[in-house]
């Protein structure tokens, strides 16, 4: 806990102390860590701004939970009888998620530094020991990516050589999806993520010990260029995830539809974690209603963008009526799935629109939380609805992709717990904190 000290109380200097007076007592010391980078220098500031031992404690928990329902979900996707392919593309769904969250967590730290952001200042670094979990979520990738590797073709068909060499089609794009390049590929998304999650969380934390007044522009001048590689491989990763399951359907816009989804996750988890940290005495002055209401904010915008990348895909894809692009829309709006389509109209889109557009909601920490878990459900609706059409006939949520969600979701908070167990929870000697700690919205 960081607080602002008083200096000694000044006496007069003819002010005699009786010799039977005791001394004064020593000053009791503080249970915050006397490490410098955890004092704050601004006036008057006084909070709890480092996690302690309910790290330790989150992360057991968070990572007892998610060993426990991954292999949970695996020993039920052995059982199933279809060599793991059910249970791969519920996986597959539920990494969606977890790929959204963390990957809109590297997006949204590198957004706040390309643009000099102010308000958020107290808030980035939960987001930066979110990003941190990139080399975390490329191990759990590995259920996904080394099938392909080994020609497997359990969620990619145009892993199996034999299948390619049999369809034409196939092997017209042979040249984009194989396994080597495929694999290539994945090791530049995942190493390029983590290299610049780690790249700004360490940069922000040598500011808090050295407080060098070079370290903020050196990573405003990293982001622009950052921003752009990460645009292009946050699109060829959407697609060689989750496009490629079908690999006859193709869409330009794929990507930006992948993209609403990281962006609200990020914000979901900003705001989940706030609530969760303000709850245990942490934060508690430093983040207000105002910066609730700002993330509030952007988690509407991209309620709305979300729809409105969506729609205009459909629509183009719609009207120009081609057979190639259709059919993937055809199978989504037939039977049970057509269900989830509408679902995700309303449920994605027209409920939270109206539900999340009062200044009031936003400001609110209790109805933020509850809009929180209602998109959080629905980005996983989201993704189970773009994969499992490609191995279940009528929509089918097993126990297993449950159990890989949670599993997914404990493993991204475990990581959280343990990296924000190291240091502060905000950025202490940012030049920009005390702007934050007092930002009002307009």
């Amino acid at each position: 806990m960081a607080t602002a000290k008083k200096g000694p109380k000044k006496t007069s200097s003819n002010a005699k102390t009786p010799s039977s007076e005791k001394p004064a007592a020593a000053p009791r010391k503080s249970s915050a860590p006397e490490d410098s980078a955890a004092r704050v220098n601004v006036a008057g500031f006084s909070d709890s701004i480092q996690l302690g031992s309910e790290s330790s404690a989150l992360f057991a928990k968070a990572a007892g939970v998610a060993v426990i329902c991954l292999g949970v979900s695996v020993a039920l996707g052995a059982s199933d009888g279809d060599g793991f392919r059910r249970w791969s593309h519920g996986y597959l769904a539920a990494f969606g998620v977890a790929l959204a969250i963390t990957a809109g967590s590297v997006f949204w730290v590198c957004l706040q530094n390309l643009v000099n952001a102010r308000w958020s200042v107290v808030v980035r670094r939960v987001g930066e020991v979110f990003a941190a979990n990139m080399p975390l979520l490329a191990v759990l990738a590995l259920p996904i990516i080394v099938p392909v590797v080994l020609g497997n073709p359990v969620v990619y068909e145009w892993a199996d050589k034999a299948k390619v060499a049999g369809d034409e089609i196939l092997a017209h794009k042979s040249g984009y999806l194989n396994p080597t390049f495929f694999l290539v590929r994945m090791v530049f998304y995942f190493g390029f993520w983590s290299i610049l999650a780690r790249y700004y969380l360490n940069h922000s934390r040598r500011q808090d010990e050295t407080g060098g007044s070079e370290i903020a522009p050196s990573m405003t001048r990293v982001s622009g260029p950052a921003m752009i590689v990460f645009g292009l491989a946050i699109t060829f990763c959407s697609i060689d995830l989750f496009m490629a399951v079908d690999p006859r359907w193709f869409s330009t816009m794929f990507g930006v539809y992948f993209f609403a989804s990281c962006v609200l996750g990020v914000h979901i988890t900003l705001i989940l974690a706030l609530m969760w940290l303000q709850g245990r005495g942490r934060l508690a002055k430093s983040v207000t209603t105002e910066h609730y209401h700002d993330l509030g904010k952007m988690l509407f915008a991209f309620v709305i963008f979300w729809a409105y990348i969506g729609f205009s895909q459909f629509m183009l894809i719609w009207y120009a009526n081609l057979p190639e692009e259709t059919a993937w829309f055809k199978q989504r709006f037939a039977g049970g799935w057509g269900t989830v389509s509408w679902t995700l109209v309303f449920g994605h889109f027209v409920i939270p629109f109206f539900g999340l557009l009062s200044r009031y909601i936003k400001r609110n920490k209790t109805l933020l939380g509850f809009w929180c878990f209602w998109m959080l459900a629905m980005v996983y609706v989201d993704m189970f609805w773009l994969v499992l059409p490609a191995v279940d006939v009528e929509p089918n949520l097993r126990a297993m992709d449950v159990l890989a969600l949670l599993g997914l979701l404990s493993a991204l908070v475990a990581g959280a717990a343990r990296e924000a167990g190291k240091k502060n929870l905000i950025p202490t000697k940012d030049p920009r904190l005390e702007q934050s700690l007092a930002f009002e919205n307009i």
